[in-house]
């Protein structure tokens, strides 16, 4: 009787205790958070080294060694974070990736300070609350609770805390990769680019980035003698540019789904019901149906999943409005699907545009990206962890239609998962905007998704 009283007891401790500890953990992680928003790191006047210096002496206090913590970077404003968790060496490391940059963000456009940390009404405000400090903070955060728990993985653990993914001359990861390559070598990476989604304030699933297709612009160009206004031809430069633009608005690229977008269309069609998922399930098979095809197609996520896109995005013609236009270019941005060749995308736009006379040019050398591998040794872990803490919501890989790091360590031979346990509201996305803002249920959840995975992944 007396040794299950003090069972009972015990038992009753360690409930008291669990949240105890889970309070705690989400209290440092808050506060690592709250250091980073208000840290400006955007490219004009920002500083991502003080960031970088910031993590870097957390690291220090926790215990990590020096020789473990590097700041570093092409310029005095664009350190890069690179630490090491020393584990048994079994197996090559696993890389914990986020960027401590941010966009541009000024304070007339927003309702508040937007580098002045938030909590209100349930939400974290604050430019990069979900884009993409939630996920530096966290790594930092489990870095230093598996250090105090005195947990030794069966790999080493690399965190990356890098510059300008959002835009500037100093991307941390190429870096990295051109220069240090040694420093954030890994048989695979978690990054940012996927996440949890919320639909009417229900959880829908669990997102894994695999894949994303490639960035690529093309300048068109028509040139002209021109010539007086007043004595116009059909021979106008920016009536040649306008009908071609005209041609390529009506075009579509052929369907092509690789292993990540069929298993995507797969996984959300027993999620969808009715024409959708029928379609959904239509486009998987070989040959896919037109007719669903082109029902899906009027999805502007949908069509940019099934197939390469390029649409203008920019317009220039003439030089006075008494003359006839000698030059008229136009700006066409792509997105082309992982394994497809930017070659090929210029033969086709030259084909489409119909017209000699408009100039097909490539804007910078496009970034090749190939998808990550659905294994099961990285799967699995994901999808346990995700069943442990969302019973019922399942893992879907996904294609990003836009473009992460990612691309450049996939480019590299070091496959990248964006995973992240992050849920936002599919309806209110506001990275980038005004008044961005992560959920506080959110932002704790997904700390513990995460630091839950990296045990997972690396026990």
């Amino acid at each position: 009787m007396l040794r299950l009283l003090i069972l009972l007891v015990a038992a009753g401790l360690g409930l008291q205790n669990r949240p105890n500890e889970s309070l705690s953990q989400d209290s440092l992680a808050r506060e690592i958070y709250k250091e980073l928003i208000e840290i400006n790191t955007t490219d004009s006047v920002g500083d991502n080294t003080k960031a970088a210096e910031a993590m870097a002496a957390r690291l220090r206090a926790a215990g990590f060694p020096d020789a473990d913590i590097r700041v570093l970077g092409p310029h005095p404003r664009k350190g890069n974070l690179v630490a090491r968790y020393r584990g048994a060496g079994q197996q090559k490391p696993l890389l914990l990736l986020a960027h401590l940059d941010v966009v541009e963000a000024l304070r007339e456009d927003w309702s508040f300070d937007p580098f002045k940390f938030l909590e209100q009404d349930g939400y974290f405000y604050g430019r990069g609350t979900s884009d993409d400090k939630a996920m530096a903070a966290i790594w930092v955060a489990t870095f230093i609770r598996l250090k105090q728990e005195g947990f030794r993985p069966n790999r080493d653990l690399i965190m990356a805390l890098t510059a300008d993914e959002e835009g500037g001359e100093h991307n941390g990861v190429q870096w990295l990769l051109a220069n240090h390559r040694q420093l954030i070598d890994a048989e695979f990476c978690l990054n940012e680019g996927g996440g949890g989604q919320i639909k009417n304030g229900r959880q829908l699933l669990n997102s894994v980035q695999a894949s994303e297709k490639v960035y690529q612009s093309y300048r068109l160009e028509v040139k002209n003698p021109g010539g007086h206004s007043s004595r116009p031809t059909k021979d106008n430069a920016i009536y040649h540019l306008a009908e071609g633009l005209a041609r390529l608005a009506k075009h579509d690229f052929p369907v092509s789904l690789n292993e990540v977008t069929r298993t995507y269309y797969e996984r959300m069609a027993a999620l969808q019901s009715g024409q959708l998922a029928a379609d959904m399930r239509a486009v998987t098979r070989r040959p896919a149906d037109r007719e669903g095809i082109a029902r899906l197609s009027r999805s502007p996520y949908d069509n940019a999943l099934l197939r390469t896109t390029c649409v203008a995005t920019r317009l220039d013609g003439g030089h006075a409005d008494n003359a006839l236009p000698q030059t008229a270019r136009a700006v066409v941005n792509c997105r082309v699907l992982p394994g497809e060749s930017p070659a090929e995308v210029q033969s086709a736009l030259v084909r489409v545009l119909g017209n000699a006379k408009i100039s097909v040019t490539p804007i910078g050398d496009a970034t090749p990206s190939p998808p990550s591998p659905l294994k099961p040794e990285i799967m699995g872990p994901i999808e346990r962890v995700t069943s442990e803490m969302w019973p019922g919501i399942p893992v879907v890989p996904v294609m990003s239609t836009g473009a992460t790091d990612g691309l450049y360590l996939r480019n590299a031979g070091i496959p990248t998962y964006g995973v992240s346990g992050l849920f936002s509201d599919v309806d209110d996305s506001r990275a980038h905007g005004k008044d961005e803002r992560l959920g506080v249920k959110q932002f704790y959840e997904g700390r513990e998704f995460l630091y839950r995975l990296v045990k997972a992944l690396t026990s």
